[in-house]
């Protein structure tokens, strides 16, 4: 399986200790266990950001980087080995592991934080946190630093500014380095391969939690622990909704049915969404649709490289939908008059993409200054333009009503462009059918 190496995470440290200010430390903690029901927890997920710093992947830990300091500038505070619990929950690293395998220059037990940790940032001018982030930590923060204030009369001197963390970290996460990009050819690999088996298995009389399974089987067998969001898995009428989870409807014959899913390798996103039609053959209707949409994604990628700014692929997706759905009759009125009121919104309402990474909407600013962002080699994003007639649109002609069509794949920009990393799963109408038949042959 591919991970991100442990010299990457090094230099991620002192990339970020370099962006600090002098005489300054950074506190952030790990993600919190999450309670599913009673005594039973969800499966952990470590916060992304503390991952990005170290690849730890326990809870109940936290990172301390203090640049500068003799003794060490990255020290772990993390569970103790206990034989018991560890029987009962599985490996812990341990001081002496958070050492030897996750680079940490020193490492303490987390019981001991409280006695310890006012100590180091005593001295400090300034304290960078993930403010407002994690309420519960924010309060313990505050409470160390209102130890070193009690003893300020004995000459103890408390950090007098605190600053937000986010800001420093998020813009160093837009950037992928070729090890991010690597992991994330190897989840969008792996995703594409999901939505094929579900094409594959895709017919009539089926329920759409029927082909969430075979998302999720291909995930776990190419080595994912998990989706990277909810899987969306809607037919018919259903396809219409953005965000749709309920994923229990019948398949039927002559409906669409929409896929938006990916899976995650090593806390980095994949995102795809693929729509075709539940009985492998599109209606004119459909067909109409799904292809206005794909050449509005065509667009799009024409418009992702560096020095084009964040919005103009989203401006072309606009562009070549409007005019579409004039050509349609969907729309009527001159393009540029269209675009100018937003009428586009009643069929295409949300933009043409997102951030990817860490986080399937990952971090970073859109616009700087008031601008929107110039892309550069190395930012990874979303391409997915969709369209959407509600099945209740009484403005339009029955035979469009309930049709909903999103294509999505996931780019990184490069010298030249963008390369797609998710292009492995079939996107024509002709090779989306010739898919579907070739799986009903053999499977009869």
């Amino acid at each position: 399986m591919i991970h991100i190496p442990k010299t990457e995470y090094s230099r991620r440290r002192k990339a970020l200790m370099a962006q600090m200010e002098p005489n300054s430390i950074a506190i952030l903690p790990a993600a919190a266990v999450a309670i599913r029901n009673r005594d039973v927890e969800h499966v952990y997920r470590q916060d992304s950001d503390f991952q990005y710093l170290s690849g730890f992947p326990e809870p109940q830990a936290v990172i301390v980087l203090m640049p500068g300091r003799e003794h060490g500038e990255y020290l772990l505070f993390c569970r103790e080995r206990n034989a018991e619990r560890e029987l009962w929950d599985g490996l812990r690293a341990g001081q002496e592991g958070a050492i030897r395998d996750y680079g940490a220059d020193d490492a303490f037990p987390i019981t001991d934080i409280d006695d310890i940790l006012p100590g180091l940032i005593e001295g400090r001018d300034r304290v960078y946190s993930a403010m407002g982030s994690n309420p519960e930590f924010d309060r313990h923060l505050m409470e160390w630093i209102n130890v070193i204030r009690s003893k300020a009369h004995l000459g103890a001197q408390p950090p007098n500014e605190f600053v937000a963390l986010d800001h420093l970290l998020h813009d160093m996460r837009l950037y992928k380095s070729a090890a991010e990009v690597k992991v994330m050819r190897e989840a969008a690999r792996i995703s594409a391969q999901a939505h094929i088996r579900a094409m594959q298995a895709s017919r009539p009389g089926l329920h759409e939690f029927s082909l969430e399974a075979e998302l999720d089987y291909e995930f776990r067998k190419g080595g994912a622990k998990m989706p990277a969001y909810g899987s969306i898995v809607a037919a018919g009428r259903n396809s219409c909704i953005l965000h749709y989870q309920q994923n229990d409807a019948l398949l039927k014959d002559g409906d669409l049915v929409l896929i938006d899913a990916g899976c995650e390798i090593d806390c980095y996103a994949s995102d795809i969404t693929r729509t075709w039609p539940v009985n492998g053959k599109f209606s004119p209707e459909q067909k109409a649709i799904y292809e206005l949409v794909l050449a509005a994604q065509e667009a799009a990628f024409a418009e992702i490289a560096p020095n084009k700014h964040w919005n103009q692929a989203h401006e072309a997706t606009v562009r070549v939908i409007t005019a579409g759905l004039v050509r349609l009759g969907l729309l009527e009125g001159g393009v540029d008059e269209l675009i100018a009121s937003e009428a586009y919104k009643a069929f295409y309402m949300h933009r043409a993409g997102h951030w990817l990474g860490m986080d399937v909407h990952d971090v970073g600013e859109y616009k700087v200054g008031g601008e929107w962002r110039v892309l550069e080699v190395g930012m990874a994003l979303t391409v997915e333009p969709g369209i959407y007639i509600s099945p209740d649109n009484q403005q339009v002609a029955k035979k469009w009503r309930g049709i909903g069509v999103r294509i999505e794949d996931d780019v990184v920009v490069t010298k030249q462009g963008c390369e797609i990393l998710t292009g492995g799963v079939p996107k024509s109408v002709a090779e989306i059918e010739a898919l579907m038949a070739a799986a009903r042959v053999q499977a009869s």
